[in-house]
């Protein structure tokens, strides 16, 4: 497929007639193109298509489309269909009404090039582009951010199912490319044991006939490695996908004690940002939240929260499964600085808003990140009688921690912790801290030799914010703030029953990146047309019980 780039140039005449007297009250589709115009152009995508070949139908109208079926839910065959037989959609793409449109299997072929040159994200930013021409959308205000999870389009299994199925697939995919080599090379057990899926078949009940078969499968898994490395099999075998995949499942799982193959104990196999769980969906990561386990992703969307203009999706970003919330802050901040669309005032919840973010926001981008900042997890400041660090005096300036009894620090260091983050490191003498009547209040140390309390400090900048925030979150004015962020559970909840953001259509995180990128866009689609038919936002529902609550 090569790119001849063509104008649209507007709604032929025929087809803006014809539609209108089908929908004369207008429809999604017909107001996205008379208040935006034409979004894409088929220039905007000629870095995906070579110069030579047969011509790609427009992909400036294939993105349209892309969008569209993400509004409307509907399949790549629907979407096709909808583009042949659906007034609206032919006037939002400009065609004539005879046009025959194209096959379904031309979006699938889309989609690939947009994975490959990473342009989904262009999609959304156009939208936002032609929202804030219009006047719709502009920098600053209000933003508010969250995730939620998201599950892997392949199927959740356990340990044992998922080491077979590792297996089976590789066969499978062994079989499809070299399947006279595999018949005269695999064991004849191996056709009943590998034949179909392990969960449909009757698997052992006690742990240790599950143990054997878990060391079994993983002997046959080593086997087959080693006969795929061997002079006599095809080369070209090496390099599948299924055996590569193979490799690292075995890699990660087993090892060999004295040539019997083992299963790895759970503190020996990699951390769970590098343990594959399916074979089926190599990017996918088990991870767990609030008591919620799932395998699969993660995904953080971004939007305005202004009530003198529609509430847009402006960020949207997807990781797997195990990357925290607060990686995503600098990222987003990143991503709406190129695009001019910084917030004065960014909501977040306590994964997000953390001290040194706060500061970096600030410092960086001008922004004031809004949230909760977590208490302290000291003994101390949980006991509720002890010396918590609120309760020594910082003297930056000369490099001195003050104690409540008004002993003063020994000792003044800077250094980083375990996980990389710069602190300051005080501590106290012995002498001053051994003869002390509240001492327990202090420290638990019993060592003779180092009884004196140690403090550690976030640098100043960081420790002032902390101390800050914790004192505003108390007051009326900040809770009336904060109260803004929780719009953004509506979106998450329109994202996930109106669109199905929480369960990916396809697998691998480049495609779930691209699902998503797409599902936004529809949202911001809903969204406008909602605030040009003065459509109304949901009612937080309240049950018939809470109605009777008294209001005294």
């Amino acid at each position: 497929m090569s790119l001849h780039a063509r104008k649209i140039g507007g709604v032929p005449d025929e087809t803006a007639r014809v539609a209108r007297a089908a929908f004369p009250k207008g429809s999604l589709a017909i107001r996205i193109r008379d208040e935006l115009g034409e979004l894409f152009s088929d220039a905007d995508f000629a870095g995906l298509y070579p110069s030579r070949g047969k011509p790609a139908w427009s992909p400036g109208r294939l993105a349209l489309v892309s969008v569209m079926q993400f509004t409307e839910g509907l399949s790549d065959r629907q979407a096709a269909d909808a583009v042949r037989g659906r007034l609206d959609w032919k006037y939002l793409l400009g065609l004539e009404l005879t046009d025959p449109g194209f096959d379904h299997s031309v979006l699938t072929e889309f989609r690939d090039r947009l994975i490959a040159g990473d342009a989904g994200i262009d999609l959304l930013d156009r939208v936002l582009e032609a929202a804030a021409e219009c006047g719709l959308l502009k920098a600053g205000g209000r933003a508010r951010t969250d995730s939620t999870i998201v599950l892997s389009a392949a199927r959740q299994i356990n340990g044992l199912v998922r080491l077979g199925e590792t297996l089976r697939a590789t066969l499978n995919s062994v079989a499809a490319r070299e399947p006279e080599w595999l018949a005269s090379w695999a064991p004849a057990d191996w056709f009943g044991r590998y034949a179909i899926r392990f969960e449909d078949t009757r698997l052992p009940k006690g742990k240790t006939k599950q143990t054997e078969l878990i060391e079994q499968i993983g002997a046959d898994g080593l086997g087959l490695l080693a006969a795929l490395d061997g002079p006599d099999a095809p080369p070209s075998l090496r390099q599948l996908d299924r055996v590569q995949t193979l490799r690292q499942m075995w890699i990660q799982q087993y090892f060999v004690d004295k040539e019997q193959v083992r299963r790895r104990d759970l503190k020996d196999r990699p951390p769970g940002a590098e343990r594959l769980v399916t074979p089926y969906d190599i990017d996918a990561r088990g991870s767990v939240k609030r008591g919620i386990f799932w395998d699969g992703y993660k995904v953080h969307l971004t939007e305005t929260c202004e009530p003198d203009s529609p509430n847009l999706i402006t960020h949207v970003a997807t990781t797997d499964s195990t990357v925290q919330d607060v990686r995503m802050v600098a990222p987003i901040h990143a991503h709406l600085a190129k695009r001019d669309l910084l917030p004065d005032r960014h909501l977040v919840d306590a994964g997000y808003a953390t001290a040194r973010e706060v500061v970096t926001a600030r410092r960086d981008h001008k922004i004031d990140l809004v949230g909760p900042i977590l208490a302290s997890t000291s003994w101390q400041t949980k006991d509720g009688g002890g010396f918590s660090q609120a309760d020594f005096t910082i003297d930056w300036d000369n490099r001195q921690v003050t104690c409540p009894n008004g002993a003063t620090s020994s000792r003044w260091a800077e250094d980083r912790s375990q996980y990389g983050a710069a602190v300051v490191r005080a501590r106290f003498p012995p002498a001053a801290c051994r003869p002390c009547n509240t001492r327990e209040q202090c420290t638990r140390s019993n060592s003779k030799w180092d009884m004196g309390r140690r403090i550690t400090l976030r640098p100043q900048a960081e420790y002032e914010v902390i101390q800050q925030a914790r004192a505003q979150e108390d007051t009326q004015e900040w809770k009336e703030q904060y109260a803004h962020r929780a719009g953004v559970e509506g979106t998450i909840s329109q994202g996930v029953r109106a669109f199905g953001l929480r369960r990916c259509r396809y697998h691998g995180l480049a495609k779930a990146r691209l699902e998503h990128q797409l599902t936004v866009t529809a949202m911001n689609f809903q969204r406008l047309n909602a605030w040009w038919t003065d459509t109304p936002q949901a009612r937080t529902r309240t049950s018939r019980l809470a109605a009777l609550r008294p209001t005294t």
